[in-house]
């Protein structure tokens, strides 16, 4: 009988046949070839080959939709309509009390909400610390928000937002929280917080960009105390990286009242004294719609499906085991969390970690350059959140404000960051642990120099070339 290892790596084997790109090879400092590892899948994804395919096969019939008369345009018109149900289907959202409307991504489907949820003075929005910016800065735009706490494990502290349910009580009017952390990994109670909300009468909106690659999520109805009022995510993390992404809500929030952007296709009649704004969804997506991004999400939606999102699951939990367990015999990965086996199933495949006495650029530009692997390196988007694992203190904080003033980045705190997808293997798990392993021990082929003004290490006398890989010749 195989072992589980063996029975995700046959199914792997065959995923790996659907990435776009994977057999790419990329030239290393010495001058050989090797193909590419990556692991930076928690920034964006690969394009699945089917989701390609699908857009290769749309653009032989692409036409303006909606308005044109003609065969393309009624089949360009009739493929983007179906994408709208078939995403809005992915996360369970009944399409009678939820509008799915197609964004470029999830910043703006973020800054799309934000404009629509009119607040009163007093009123409050709680967001969380372990928030990526795109789910915390456009809420700030004249509104009061505070911050549920995380504890020094880096998890959502419940005490913490219990006692400002209670200290705010009915004045807050939205709860945004991220599904899963791109540091942590951490997966969040959403539901749970979702019913918290709606006992004081506030809304819930999840940000689902880390969730919906890696775990089945369910809106559920409107009726039920635990649904998810608004959920935002992008394509680009869902091995559809077409410019899309996705904004669902009730219906009732976007009926009434002006859309934020005006323009065309979203108005059904005009004066120069009135406005009369369409139906939804094509109120809410003014001008040209993205339509090959929208029919690239939902190929990548029906995708994900058919491979089960239990498998997905399970294989990247997989992984995150095995690389944990291997990370725990080297005694200089420092993790900027700490490892709980008992809870993995409440952690995606992100890792974040630094290597003890360097630079985690320095380490980042190695793996790229010497071994041809991606990873991500710096803060992610959650300066906030990598404050508080880093324990960075405030006069440590007002000197890195004053050193970004100066265009000064080499001394940043940061960390390097792995992260899985649904395609990657333990080869190559053991592949990045020889390098690392490699590192530590100074076998290092290049001389590194660092960029003050960016924080960017690169090997002296490295000359790249584009046109060696990609050219608009």
């Amino acid at each position: 009988m195989l072992s589980t290892k063996e029975l995700i790596s046959n199914k792997t084997d065959e995923i790996r046949k659907n990435i776009a790109g994977l057999d790419k090879k990329v030239r290393l400092l010495d001058g050989t070839m090797r193909q590419y590892t990556f692991f930076d899948n928690a920034a964006s994804t690969p394009s699945f080959l089917s989701v390609r395919n699908k857009v290769n096969e749309a653009i032989d019939y692409y036409s303006a939709i909606h308005r044109g008369q003609g065969i393309k345009s009624f089949i360009s018109t009739e493929a983007f309509d179906q994408a709208h149900d078939i995403v809005s289907k992915f996360v369970n959202a009944d399409p009678e009390q939820y509008i799915t409307i197609f964004v470029k991504n999830t910043t703006e489907a973020i800054n799309k909400l934000s404009y629509r949820i009119c607040l009163n003075p007093g009123d409050v929005i709680l967001s969380s610390g372990m928030e990526h910016h795109s789910n915390d800065l456009p809420w700030r735009r004249n509104n009061f928000v505070d911050y549920i706490a995380v504890d020094d494990k880096g998890y959502l502290d419940m005490n913490d937002l219990n006692n400002k349910i209670k200290q705010y009580g009915k004045r807050i009017k939205l709860i945004t929280l991220t599904g899963a952390s791109n540091v942590s990994g951490f997966v969040n109670p959403y539901h749970e917080v979702a019913e918290i909300a709606h006992s004081v009468g506030a809304k819930f909106c999840l940000d689902a960009a880390q969730l919906a690659p890696h775990r089945k999520i369910d809106m559920k109805p409107c009726d039920d105390p635990q649904h998810i009022d608004f959920l935002v995510m992008s394509a680009h993390k869902l091995y559809a990286p077409y410019g899309s992404g996705v904004l669902l809500c009730p219906r009732d929030l976007c009926e009434e009242g002006d859309p934020e952007f005006v323009g065309g296709g979203m108005a059904a009649y005009v004066t120069h004294l009135e406005t009369v704004w369409a139906a939804l969804p094509f109120k809410e997506e003014a001008g040209s719609p993205n339509t090959i991004g929208g029919i690239a999400m939902a190929a990548a939606c029906k995708q994900l499906d058919d491979y089960g999102m239990d498998y997905v699951a399970e294989h990247e939990l997989e992984l995150t085991k095995y690389i944990l367990k291997k990370f725990d015999e080297i005694p200089e990965i420092d993790l900027l969390v700490e490892t709980d086996f008992d809870t993995l199933e409440d952690k995606l495949g992100v890792i974040a970690f630094n290597l003890k006495d360097m630079h985690y650029n320095y380490v980042g530009s190695i793996l790229a350059h010497e071994y041809g692997i991606g990873v991500r390196t710096g803060c992610f988007c959650t300066h906030p959140y990598i404050a508080k694992l880093m324990n960075i203190d405030e006069n440590t904080a007002q000197k890195l404000k004053n050193d970004i003033i100066c265009k000064r980045k080499v001394d940043l705190p940061g960390a390097i960051r792995v992260s899985f997808g649904i395609y990657n293997t333990f080869e190559e798990v053991d592949y990045l642990i020889q390098a690392i392993k490699n590192i530590i021990d100074g076998k290092v082929i290049g001389d590194y120099v660092s960029d003050d003004t960016t924080g960017l290490f690169e090997p002296k006398g490295y000359d790249f070339k584009l046109s060696e890989y990609f050219s608009y010749d």
